[in-house]
């Protein structure tokens, strides 16, 4: 495998124009998955973070740590941008797998929509907030409790 700084640093300098060198990174067929889209392709990959720059704002990956084994790597993440004005954090992980050319033919993201941004939402945030706290365990010595209704 290869190292994978190159592909690191370019994640964390993404710019509308950068988004063109992912074949750089990415082999023909390779497999992209979050919590919202599963695709293959450079094209289908190369969409994907366009359609980031058109539907938030100031967004940016901020790399934390790497651990490579082998033809693979996990990396963590935070994906930070603007939204309607208000800022967000996403904080996650990707699990990337290597060819033998070191480019990537896997990229599976690993973070929980609902607490990262869905929750953080005006509209949908509610509702979800209240599920958390309804099946939240409550330890004992705990001074949080659970929702008891809709309301709540």
């Amino acid at each position: 495998m290869s190292d994978p700084e190159p592909l690191l640093a370019w994640y964390a300098t993404l710019t509308p124009d950068s988004i063109k060198q992912a074949g750089q990174f990415y082999a023909p067929d390779a497999q992209f998955r979050d919590p919202f889209n599963d695709v293959h392709g450079v094209a289908a990959i190369e969409a994907i973070f366009s359609h980031m720059f058109v539907t938030t704002q100031e967004p940016r990956f901020i790399i934390g740590e790497c651990i490579v084994q082998g033809d693979q790597a996990f990396v963590t993440w935070r994906f930070v941008f603007r939204l309607g004005g208000t800022s967000y954090e996403v904080c996650g992980g990707s699990h990337l797998r290597f060819n033998q050319a070191g480019l990537v033919v896997l990229h599976r993201d690993y973070w929980d929509a609902a607490e990262e941004l869905l929750q953080k939402l005006p509209l949908v945030g509610a509702p979800i907030r209240w599920l958390r706290r309804r099946f939240r365990v409550v330890l004992p010595g705990d001074t949080a409790m659970p929702a008891k209704g809709p309301g709540t």
